[in-house]
């Protein structure tokens, strides 16, 4: 017979306990642990049905699906791949269902899908469905179920379903565990009799899943472990747009986006979204500078902005919005080193236009343009683009992709651009379609780049 044990699991990593404690000792959350029974079922003796193979031989490979949504299929790495498992996160209201829904509709229109909530009723959907005005046709099947072994059921009896949609996994449940719906037990197994399900027939399971107050996927950390892609679909409640990226994926990229736009009919596709985060200045403006940055295989050009005002705190105040805080001390800190200026006695403000957030240590050179411009309150010349990192020496470094850079920039109208050249690659590389390109070997030859600014006194380098 199989033995019962009592084990106390925290509900926010996953950990489990012999006994109940106020503090996980694996996350060091407090008053996170639940009770839940385990059964040991005694191991059988039976011969093993595992079967090796070599890593050389023919695999039956099927195409991708492709959605026709572009910027859905392009955080995919190109599309869906057969028999994979996705886990969509996002905080709530910011567009998961909607946009799942006009994804299960869009690829219905050539096979059959299903589309199950835990979380609304079948009739509260199609009145969703109605008003974002998408059609699935007789391919899509609606349903609302929170049991696992029912949902499996009910697609055998379908037949051929290529894609299901779970919204969410934390209203699942699985009748042979005890603890509620959305605990991690629950959570646990039923993620992994979908994905068991979604390997033995060939579909794709998409995943629905709710984010803590932190941002990050409710539930146990091995959820994130067991699925093949995971995509945060992200965005700021007073911007239109929305972003959906790709953290792990097993088939493609893990850092492309896809940027949808909220409108009162669903999330339209912006295949321009660079448009998005450069405003237009109708006279020029200090403290204002263009990066041309890369996201996966796109290159998005923002603008950072940034204000030097002076202080009456004896700590001057370092405030970022939308890039690290640390890496913006760390710039002040070699512009005052080895370029002579002084941020010192100042505040200093930095922010990136539209919300974005932006992680790529290739924006470091046009942060330093931006902080130049507001302190000597020059403004940088129109129509000129940055990238290139910048180390502690005042040297700046060549970054990756250089070329798709500037022809972004040279597409959307700018002509001239500073950057870093590789160190491998002889002579100057292509203009890629700019008029001037200013490659960069210290941080210190920015200053003769800016008009009406005498070069400053700057400390020696020494390497």
């Amino acid at each position: 017979m199989a033995k019962t044990t009592v084990r106390f699991v925290c509900q926010d990593c996953g950990t489990w306990h012999a006994k109940w404690g106020g503090k996980c000792e694996g996350c060091g959350a407090w008053n996170r642990l639940v009770e839940e029974q385990v059964e040991r079922k005694r191991s059988s003796s039976r011969p093993s049905s595992v079967e090796f193979v070599g890593i050389v031989g023919e695999s039956a490979t099927e195409p991708r699906k492709i959605t026709q949504i572009s910027e859905f299929d392009r955080v995919c790495g190109g599309g869906i791949v057969p028999g994979s498992v996705l886990l969509v996160g996002g905080d709530p209201g910011i567009g998961k269902s909607t946009l799942l829904l006009q994804v299960v509709a869009a690829l219905a229109r050539h096979v059959p899908c299903a589309y199950i909530s835990g979380e609304e009723a079948v009739a509260q959907v199609r009145l969703r469905a109605q008003r974002l005005g998408v059609e699935g046709g007789s391919h899509l099947h609606l349903a609302s179920a929170t049991k696992v072994a029912d949902i499996l059921n009910a697609l055998d009896e379908l037949g051929n379903i290529e894609l299901v949609v779970i919204d969410s996994i934390q209203t699942m449940a699985i009748e042979a565990i005890e603890s509620a719906p959305g605990t991690v037990s629950q959570v646990r197994a039923c993620a992994h009799e979908l994905i068991t399900a979604a390997k033995k027939r060939n579909m794709v399971v998409v995943l629905v899943g709710h984010v803590t107050k932190e941002g990050v996927l409710a539930g146990p950390r091995v959820l994130e472990h067991m699925v093949d892609t995971v995509l945060y679909f992200e965005g700021e409640r007073n911007y239109h747009y929305r972003i959906l990226r790709s953290v792990k994926n097993r088939y493609g990229a893990t850092d492309e986006i896809g940027v949808f736009e909220m409108t009162d009919r669903g999330l339209s596709e912006v295949p321009n979204p660079s448009a998005l985060f450069l405003n237009d200045h109708n006279q020029d403006v200090s403290g204002s500078a263009i990066f041309a940055g890369m996201e996966g295989t796109r290159p998005i050009l923002t603008e950072i902005q940034a204000l030097v005002a002076p202080t009456y705190l004896a700590s001057p105040r370092r405030t970022a919005v939308g890039w690290d805080a640390g890496r913006l001390s760390m710039i002040l800190a070699v512009l005052e080193s080895r370029c002579g200026l002084v941020f010192g006695n100042k505040d200093v403000y930095l922010n990136v236009a539209g919300g974005l957030k932006i992680t790529e240590p290739a924006a470091d050179l046009a942060v330093a343009a931006a902080l130049i411009s507001a302190l000597l309150n020059v403004p940088i010349p129109a129509q000129s683009v940055f990238f290139g990192e910048v180390g502690l020496a005042g040297e700046v470094r060549a970054v990756s992709q250089a070329e798709n850079r500037l022809k972004e920039a040279a597409k959307l109208g700018f002509v001239r651009a500073y950057c870093a050249l590789p160190t491998q690659q002889k002579g100057v590389p292509g203009k890629e379609g700019m008029e001037s390109l200013h490659v960069m070997k210290y941080l210190i030859e920015l200053l003769d780049f800016l008009p009406k600014v005498p070069h400053t006194k700057a400390k020696s380098i020494a390497f």
